[in-house]
């Protein structure tokens, strides 16, 4: 069997984790879950 080398697994998981944190970001800043996201700036309006 041939395993991959331990920087070739490490380089892939960084980026798998990246683009995971990432799309969950987006989901939560855009998607269902927006509607309940408070604006501080407008709470505090004069």
């Amino acid at each position: 069997m041939n395993y991959m080398e331990p920087a070739t697994v490490l380089s892939i998981s960084i980026g798998i984790m990246t683009v995971a944190i990432t799309g969950f970001s987006i989901y939560t800043a855009f998607g269902p879950p927006s509607k309940e996201l408070v604006d501080p700036f407008d709470e505090h309006e004069d």
